[in-house]
């Protein structure tokens, strides 16, 4: 029970190339947060992860298999349906090089682009979101200058029942044209010190055979400047994002109304790195994500097909703190022992940005706004150890959120104590 999400190795030419990575994660909540959820849930889940590639120098295939399953006292909802995607093709592309600046890449494959806030190849959740469409990558390594472009259908996950997720059914995902994604990232090395990128997505959405929606019409546009950590220097990571279009309050077959979309989010975090034993890194972050207010517009940002896994803490059972509907700020210290341990401490109080909209992935809301703004105080971390060399790894990581005024009182709060979450995983890799 182990895995890793394998990523495009590089191969000389005429090389083929085998990687294989599973992972085993146990993993618990206790009195949880979330509305008209389960209080205490277990879950242990599995994960396995085959990737080949052969390159040829100007053209290579390559195919990936995902094996996803999960074993829980409580399989509902969408927890369910991030956890389970058992014997999934979730790769299978060719790649074309006319040149050393242009890759082209054809077929279905995973994405990572940009800061992965909007566009990612989640790390900490059990599946992954795969696209069947068209890559374009204009540069050359390590350039000034480099462009990703892409039209893509997202696939949708399957199986979508309660009982056959329940019995980790190997069911193929599928694509549908009524699901659309497309965008751009344009990025600039060496600008005041650091990288600068622009981005620019569109997601269309609308009802298939089966399958009901919020016929989102959306657009993003983002703008980000970052600098890389170094031991003995300061690095930072600024980015800002507005999100427009339409959508529907719900994917409800009497839900006919197209309401505008007028929603965003900001990062801003600093850190240092010490040229110290330990190469101990503080971070200071604020985060914010609109949310929805009284009236026709719609205000939550939406994340489209990003990670938050890796600012905001676990996902999976716990998965609280969302891009949405957020104001934050983040104290963290990260440390390593050599090469083959690391670990980190992060403290984070949590706000609403719109009293009456709710709270990251709680589902608890006040439509009226009296419960207040604080959610509360989320402290989590990890600590990972290379048992063997690069090959086995052993990880272990949890979440205390100390509920604040909104997730003790809003009508739907459940009436539980302060949340606790716990993980422990074991990761192989050859």
């Amino acid at each position: 029970m182990l895995a890793l999400a394998a990523s495009p190795a590089s191969a000389d030419p005429g090389k083929l190339t085998v990687t294989a990575q599973a992972r085993i994660r146990g993993e618990a909540i206790a009195d949880s947060f979330r509305a008209d959820a389960p209080r205490d849930e277990q879950a242990i889940l599995y994960r396995t992860n085959l990737f080949a590639e052969y390159d040829a120098g100007r053209w290579a295939i390559a195919g990936e298999i995902q094996d996803s399953r999960a074993w829980t006292e409580t399989l509902d909802g969408e927890t369910d349906q991030d956890a389970v995607n058992a014997l999934e093709p979730i790769q299978a592309y060719l790649r074309l090089r006319p040149s050393d600046a242009v890759a082209v890449q054809l077929g279905r494959f995973t994405i990572d682009l940009g800061s992965r806030r909007l566009v990612a190849r989640p790390n900490f959740r059990n599946t992954s979101t795969a696209f069947t469409g068209a890559r374009i990558d204009l540069g050359r390594d390590r350039a000034r200058h480099h462009l990703t472009a892409f039209w893509v259908l997202p696939q949708t996950r399957l199986p979508d029942g309660a009982d056959a997720i329940a019995a980790n059914r190997a069911e193929l995902d599928r694509e549908r044209i009524g699901l659309q994604f497309f965008g751009a990232v344009a990025t600039r090395h060496g600008v005041a010190g650091g990288k600068l990128e622009t981005s620019a997505f569109r997601l269309f959405e609308r009802d298939s055979p089966g399958i009901a929606t919020r016929d989102r019409r959306l657009w993003a546009l983002s703008l980000r400047h970052s600098r890389d950590a170094k031991a003995g220097r300061w690095d930072h990571d600024v980015e800002a994002a507005i999100e427009g279009g339409s959508a529907r309050a719900s994917s409800a077959a009497a839900d006919r109304d197209d309401r505008p979309v007028s929603a965003g989010f900001a990062r801003a975090a600093l850190g240092y790195s010490f040229a110290s034993a330990g190469i101990p890194r503080v971070q200071f972050a604020l985060d914010y994500a609109s949310g929805d207010r009284p009236g026709r517009t719609i205000g939550r940002f939406d994340t489209l097909f990003g990670d938050g896994s890796f600012e905001f803490g676990p996902s999976s059972l716990y998965s609280l703190v969302a891009r949405a509907n957020l104001v934050s700020a983040e104290a963290r210290l990260e440390v390593a022992a050599g090469k083959r341990s690391d670990g980190y401490l992060a403290v984070r109080p949590l706000w609403l940005a719109s009293a009456t909209d709710a709270f990251g992935n709680s589902g608890v809301r006040d439509a009226t706004g009296r419960s207040g703004r604080f959610a509360g105080t989320q402290i989590e971390g990890r600590v990972r150890h290379w048992l063997v060399g690069d090959r086995l790894r052993l990880s272990g990581g949890g979440a205390w959120l100390a509920k604040g005024g909104f997730l003790r009182n809003a009508p739907n709060a459940p009436a539980t104590g302060d949340a606790i979450y716990g993980y422990l995983e074991l990761t192989l890799e050859r």
